[in-house]
């Protein structure tokens, strides 16, 4: 397993255990209130990938004496999921960890939470034009190009290619066209001969993969920018003889399976603990950034210190020969959690 992590996701670690200014007769700063509660939002909230998010999340919370809640809506709607986000804002928790669907229709909801006083970090994907703190991501830049390398070495550079996309959904449009402008840039005997609009959904995968399998019978690969297009690309990809390479990002069970048989290539993977732990870490200093004493201008400005632009919290490649290590259930057992349901 190749694990990628920026050193920024290190700083910020240190500074949150450093930078506070000294504090005589106190034992640490870094400790909730009684009843002190951060809230992580999302959409499609049955999803397997926010889990291990929560899962760290949760942890963090739990260091430092923090209440925590899991949040969302169970449908891919971006005015249900906004809703979602108003009914935990309207408890008065000290911050929201978000993953906006859509970046524009979330700047009301995050700027009016800040104006309440609620602290708002994003992760995965991004608003940022909001007043959001902070923003913890992968790279999805990065994503796509690691899948665009992994899939044309194993191609020796020459090949068709198609891709199934998520139009409108920030991180997923990002991993797609980096995965593309790689191909371009580095692999120049590798042709793009289609696109097709999968939006998450299995069947629309596959009657999309099989349109362009059935107009390019020499496609040698496809990638997508989730998992769940995954299902749908490996079941036409294997009713169309199984020559054809499925790359996605993300995993879950079904994904994992599919790797260890050989139905599916392989899977980028960012690392979903870091991004709940961190991404708390960044929410809890967001909310006191009377902890933080930088040489600049913000005390005078009124300006939060804590406002990083972007926190990397780094990637895997999941593959056949790792995937074992990336189950959920095997990682519950492991930790004697209840993940979500706590």
């Amino acid at each position: 397993m190749r694990t990628f992590l920026s050193t920024t996701a290190m700083a910020v670690l240190v500074m949150a255990y450093s930078a506070a200014p000294v504090r005589a007769a106190e034992e640490s700063p870094f400790r909730c209130e009684p009843g002190e509660k951060y809230v992580m939002n999302v959409m499609v909230s049955g999803v397997e990938y926010w889990f291990p998010v929560y899962e760290m999340f949760k942890q963090a919370g739990k260091q430092l004496g923090c209440e925590t809640a899991y949040t969302g809506t169970p449908e891919y709607d971006v005015n249900k999921q906004i809703a979602s986000f108003d009914q935990a804002l309207a408890q008065n928790p000290a911050g929201i960890l978000v993953h906006p669907m859509n970046s524009d229709p979330f700047i009301e909801p995050i700027n009016r939470a800040i104006g309440q006083g609620t602290a708002v970090v994003t992760f995965a994907a991004d608003s940022p034009l909001s007043k959001r703190i902070s923003f913890i991501t992968s790279d999805n830049i990065r994503e796509g190009t690691y899948a665009a390398d992994a899939i044309a070495e194993k191609l020796g550079g020459k090949g068709e290619y198609a891709v199934l996309e998520n139009p409108g959904q920030d991180n997923h449009d990002k991993r797609v066209t980096a995965f593309i402008d790689r191909i371009k840039a580095k692999w120049p005997d590798m042709k793009l001969v289609g696109r097709a609009a999968s939006n998450q959904d299995p069947t629309k995968a596959y009657q999309g993969l099989m349109s362009i399998i059935q107009a390019n019978p020499n496609l040698a690969a496809v990638f997508m920018p989730e998992a769940n297009s995954a299902i749908g690309a490996a079941q036409a990809n294997k009713e169309s003889g199984g020559k054809i390479l499925v790359m996605c990002a993300d995993v879950n069970a079904n994904i994992l399976d599919m790797i260890k048989a050989g139905e599916v290539f392989g899977s980028i993977n960012p690392n979903q603990g870091m991004q709940g732990y961190m991404g708390f870490i960044l929410l809890w200093l967001a909310k006191h950034p009377e902890l933080i004493d930088p040489m600049n201008d913000a005390k005078r400005a009124g300006f939060n210190p804590m406002s990083i632009p972007f926190v990397d919290n780094g990637l895997s490649i999941v593959t056949a020969e790792n995937a074992d290590d990336f189950f959920w259930d095997k990682y519950l057992k492991r930790r004697g959690t209840k993940g979500i349901e706590e």
